[in-house]
């Protein structure tokens, strides 16, 4: 097959390559920092490059060098014994990576204790790190090398080195990979003239001649080397109460030329130091020891590092623990089973009857359902839509085994100032897992509101009041099942707009369905869908003005839709059929979309809304509604109970703010 080569072209897409973008980093706030160089590549051949398509483009190839990854784990003392349990993730983690090895930074188990004690965590440890399917390397730390017995003249001589030695091998060692060396110290010698071990103290947190010796011959043995890593557990290089000596350590190393990186563990949080001299230093965090967690982001969390070696670079990150998902897992039916968990309903029961200026207390439960094939552990804990609410518990755990339905009871109760104020809708959270054969997969959180009755009463004395609406965000919002248009309907508003600027709702409900009034660009239109289709009354010009009261009314009868405007017919449109209505919430002072959100702001006041199953006025004029005893929708807006504005029909149709809202005193 000939091979068409574009050599310049080539070069020019190398070049421009090599160079970082003008903007590297639109989109992307995190890892910007631009680590090593573009990688070498090479020019095609016809022997590693093969199409039977032409193109303008020649894209190189990679350099087939022998680059390798490793791993380094953190330590896995201080935590609670579940800790190994993380430990174990790391270790399914890793074998779904499969480096070529994995490296340790000491404190391996939690010791301080004595030799029973000892070789039980010793083998928990081991037969949790066997299954990998690497080789894996020890690093002593002071948690496995202390001894803590109560009978002091019990105790060995070196402590546990002998035990270490024995059962996880040398306190210090090296050993040759790819090009590379890697270098295993050992930080707690101790005090050479007490024997006393201790991180505390800067003269028991010496190298010894016998070790420093040792490193000096490996490092000449390993000066051919392409890269140097060295390992130990205490990171002396940060000084404090570590002393000094790490100097000296320091100088050899920068003296050998090729020392890579230097990792250690001890302090439970990530942390980088250099590069010093060319040598990166490198502390890891946890991986199953103690953790605060206090900012996980910034290096407190349980995590493992991936060191990627190439000739002349190496990379690192850093990957918590747990987040690597099996390509192999992630299957049609896993798909499914974790939809159907997700998709489950939750019911929250009875509605809360809630009255404004008075307290009450409510029982109610909440029913979950497991319709997957695999146990669902579930935490529902409760949220405020206003502080004064109190749960009894606040939270629940539980798990459900496939195909189970379970019942959480929970007791709520307020006192009266609740309802005089701003208060919220009280919610649910439930957070759920699907428990797949060794990995838990988290379902998004849902939150389920409580269903509350309202019963809001009017104040007998108010003046007269409207909303502010601001054009971009702020609406009015009444669920649908609150009340039913089937035949019939009248729909009035009074307003008066700021701007008219574009599609804009006043009250509606349309969304290939329903019925509402539009005044975009202050073209007012009525609209009613029958059989699926529109049958609007719109105006012929744009007639309404801002700053100015206007009253809009929506009819339809039947067989006939009209519009007036403050009392007189302006349009109108003969149609018939089947009004198709919908489910979605009425939005006042806004268009509703699919999802029944809002959209198509409405800028200005807003009087009164009302809904009447019935079309009351025919004719060229219309007159101002008195008998409210038909409406299923009675909003005079005058006043708020918290986020709700009351409905004074016998629908309980409360409305309820979206975005925020204000109340303002009207002539």
């Amino acid at each position: 097959m000939k091979f068409i080569s574009f050599y310049s072209f080539f070069l020019w897409v190398t070049s421009a390559l090599a160079d970082p973008p003008i903007n590297p980093n639109i989109g992307h706030n995190h890892h910007h920092h631009r680590h090593g160089e573009k990688h070498e590549t090479v020019k095609p051949t016809s022997a590693r490059f093969v199409t039977s398509r032409k193109s303008s483009v020649e894209l190189p190839l990679p350099n087939e060098e022998n680059a390798f990854t490793f791993i380094v784990y953190g330590d896995r003392t201080g935590g609670p014994p579940e800790g190994v349990s993380v430990l174990a993730d790391a270790v399914r983690d890793t074998n779904l990576l499969e480096p070529d090895f994995v490296m340790t930074v000491g404190d391996l188990i939690n010791g301080y204790s004595n030799e029973e004690i000892w070789m039980t965590q010793m083998k928990e440890y081991k037969s949790i790190m066997n299954q990998l399917s690497c080789p894996w390397f020890p690093v002593a730390g002071n948690h496995d090398i202390y001894w803590r017995g109560k009978d002091k003249s019990k105790k060995p001589e070196g402590e546990m080195e002998a035990a270490y030695e024995m059962h996880f091998g040398p306190l210090w060692y090296a050993f040759e990979h790819k090009k590379s060396w890697f270098i295993i110290l050992y930080s707690d010698e101790g005090n050479p003239q007490t024997g006393e071990k201790t991180f505390g103290k800067p003269d028991a947190q010496k190298m010894s001649a016998e070790q420093f010796s040792w490193l000096d011959q490996t490092l000449t043995k390993a000066k051919g080397a392409e890269h140097v890593f060295l390992f130990l557990h205490h990171p002396r290089w940060l000084g404090r109460g570590y002393g000094e000596d790490w100097n000296k350590v320091h100088k050899r190393l920068a003296a050998a030329g090729n020392v890579s990186a230097v990792f250690a563990g001890h302090i439970h949080t990530m942390r980088y130091d250099g590069p010093k001299d060319g040598i990166e230093y490198v502390t890891l965090a946890t991986t199953g020891g103690g953790q605060s967690s206090s900012i996980p982001q910034a290096g407190y969390l349980h995590h493992y590092d991936i060191i990627t070696v190439r000739e002349g670079r190496i990379s690192l990150a850093a990957v918590p623990v747990g987040e690597v998902l099996d390509v192999r897992e992630i299957t049609g039916e896993l798909i499914s089973q974790v939809n159907k968990v997700k998709r489950s309903p939750v019911q929250a029961s009875p509605p809360l009857s809630l009255k404004n200026n008075e307290g009450g207390q409510h029982e109610l439960s909440v029913t979950l359902n497991n319709p997957s094939d695999r146990s669902v552990t579930t935490v529902v804990s409760s949220s405020n839509g206003s502080l004064g609410f109190r749960w009894q518990p606040d939270h629940q755990h539980t798990t459900l085994k496939p195909g189970e339905t379970k019942k959480l009871n929970f007791n709520l109760s307020w006192d009266a100032y609740l309802t005089r104020g701003n208060f919220g809708t009280p919610s649910f959270h439930i957070d759920s897992e699907y428990l797949a054969k060794g990995f838990a997969y988290e379902i998004p959180r849902r939150t389920i509101p409580v269903p509350i009755e309202l019963e809001l009463s009017l104040k007998t004395e108010l003046q007269n009041g409207a909303v502010r609406f601001n054009g971009s965000n702020t609406a009015l919002s009444i669920p649908s099942n609150r009340f039913t248009i089937e035949k019939e309907l009248t729909l009035e508003c009074r307003f008066k707009a700021d701007t008219f600027a574009g599609r804009t709702g006043l009250v509606t409900k349309t969304e290939n369905s329903g019925y509402g009034i539009f005044i975009s660009d202050g073209k007012p239109d009525f609209s009613v869908n029958l059989d699926g289709k529109y049958l609007s009354a719109t105006a012929s010009s744009s007639v309404l003005k801002t700053g100015q009261w206007h009253t809009l009314a929506g009819i339809y009868d039947g067989r006939e839709a009209r519009l007036y405007l403050d009392g007189k017919l302006i349009a109108s449109a003969l149609g018939n059929g089947e009004l198709k209505d919908n489910r979605l919430p009425m939005m006042i002072g806004a268009d509703v979309d699919q999802q029944g959100q809002p959209t198509s702001f409405f800028n200005g006041l807003i009087d009164y809304v009302y809904l009447t199953p019935k079309a009351l006025y025919s004719g060229e004029a219309s007159v101002a509604i008195k008998d409210r005893k038909e409406a299923i929708i009675d909003l005079q807006l005058n006043e708020n109970i918290g986020s709700w504005h009351p409905d004074a029909s016998g629908s309980k149709a409360h409305a309820i703010s979206i975005g925020g809202f204000t109340v303002e005193t009207i002539k």
